[in-house]
């Protein structure tokens, strides 16, 4: 019997989509932006990286040829040479560019509603949900309310927070309800059930995730978020891979943000990392032991957060570099039978204006013992991903999605 890894490498966009405009994004490119600045030597960090752009492993697999067929260009320091894996790139057909609806239509259950925004007013939370979050959670007031760098809004409330109670309530430019409390006087336990009160106020308004944010510290010069944010997302939709292998009985392995995504859905055995690179360590670990048949779902966040967001282009590059550099231990590990398709769930270009993700194209790498190394084209939606898993693993089709073995 086979096995397969699905691993998403949070945020890394490969081109604008065909509707980036209406999203604001017309051009936008993670990878063919990050490129050209290390091509400028924009990207250099001392003891750290310089020059262009050097991803070896996930090149050899195709991922110079995806950026060309996506955005018509070449990244310098990219090949089009005989890729060792199958190779494509896919278009989001949700109505989003966020964590959640990519990665549900990546699994082959696509969300089919358009998700709710808060918006950059102040306040930007309805006094309505508000009122009801303090009822309910028996709270003296909640402070902020405002549109925030998660970092920031500490900063600035953290103090009134340890004096009032009152929790920091905030959120941004994805569909997101973000609380942030001291994990000791408030309580980490407390903040996660407010949090779930929360969840509960928002399903209506189809908010995507409802995030806690524990922090501790004194001052603001102290302040820090603490390793233990959750996130509470709506429940997925049905007929996923996830929910097929659970179905049938399947080992399933959840590796980093998965599990919280797909709201804890069939999600197996969860595994968290203090990083990225702690992840794919764990990762290689969970497939030596993935009996016949089982699943990896795999999410690798730091990208996203730490550098996309933040607009840090030179940090994306290193990034992305020192993931590269963790494939070999992977590609040994694979066996025979065994299917790995590496993606991403929407772009988040560290050159374009704001500090939202981008709708792009997102690549598509499969890979393992025995996968023929041919072109996919351009998938018309990211769900062919987990029917085409589904077909490999022997599972019955997801809600979903064509797969590509069924359909070249």
């Amino acid at each position: 019997m086979s096995r397969a890894l699905l691993l998403v490498l949070d945020s890394f966009g490969c081109g604008a989509a065909p509707d980036a405009a209406a999203f604001g994004d017309a051009g936008a490119d993670t990878l063919g932006h990050i490129a050209e600045a290390c091509a400028a030597g924009l990207c250099d960090i001392a003891g750290l990286r310089s020059g262009l752009l050097h991803m070896p492993y996930l090149d050899s697999l195709g991922l110079g040829s995806i950026a060309q067929a996506s955005s018509g260009v070449l990244p310098q320091g990219f090949s089009l040479g005989a890729p060792k894996g199958a190779w494509g790139y896919a278009i989001e057909r949700s109505q989003g560019k966020d964590t959640p609806s990519g990665h549900w239509e990546i699994a082959g259950a696509p969300a089919d509603f358009a998700w709710g925004y808060f918006p950059d007013t102040d306040p930007a939370i309805p006094e309505t949900l508000v009122a009801a979050l303090v009822r309910e959670g028996k709270l003296p007031g909640v402070i902020g309310n405002v549109h925030a760098s998660g970092t920031a809004i500490i900063e600035q409330y953290g103090a009134e927070h340890l004096r009032t109670g009152k929790p920091i309530i905030y959120t941004s430019v994805d569909s997101v309800l973000q609380i942030a409390a001291h994990e000791e006087t408030f309580g980490r336990e407390r903040l996660y059930e407010l949090c779930l009160i929360a969840r509960k106020l928002c399903d209506a308004l189809h908010i995507g995730r409802i995030i806690a944010r524990p922090f501790t510290g004194d001052s603001p010069a102290t302040f820090k978020r603490t390793p233990y944010r959750r996130d509470f997302s709506m429940p997925p939709a049905q007929g996923s891979i996830l929910d097929r292998a659970a179905e049938a009985g399947r080992a399933i392995v959840s590796i980093g943000k998965i599990g919280d995504i797909f709201a804890h859905r069939n999600t197996g055995l969860e595994i968290k990392g203090r990083d990225d690179l702690d992840l794919f360590d764990k990762t290689v670990a969970a497939l030596g032991s993935l009996p016949d048949g089982g699943l990896i779902f795999a999410n690798y966040v730091d990208l996203d957060t730490d550098f996309g967001h933040r607009r840090n282009v030179a940090g994306y590059a290193a990034g992305l570099e020192r993931f590269d550099a963790r494939m070999p231990a992977l590609l040994a590990a694979l066996q025979p039978g065994d299917l790995c398709i590496l993606t991403a769930d929407h772009g988040n270009d560290p050159t374009w204006p704001g500090t939202d993700h981008t709708r792009e194209h997102v690549p598509v790498l499969a890979f393992g013992p025995g996968i023929a190394p041919v072109a996919l084209g351009a998938r018309q939606t990211f769900a062919d991903m987990g029917a085409s898993l589904a077909h490999h693993l022997g599972l019955p089709q997801t809600q979903s999605g064509r797969a590509w073995q069924l359909d070249q």
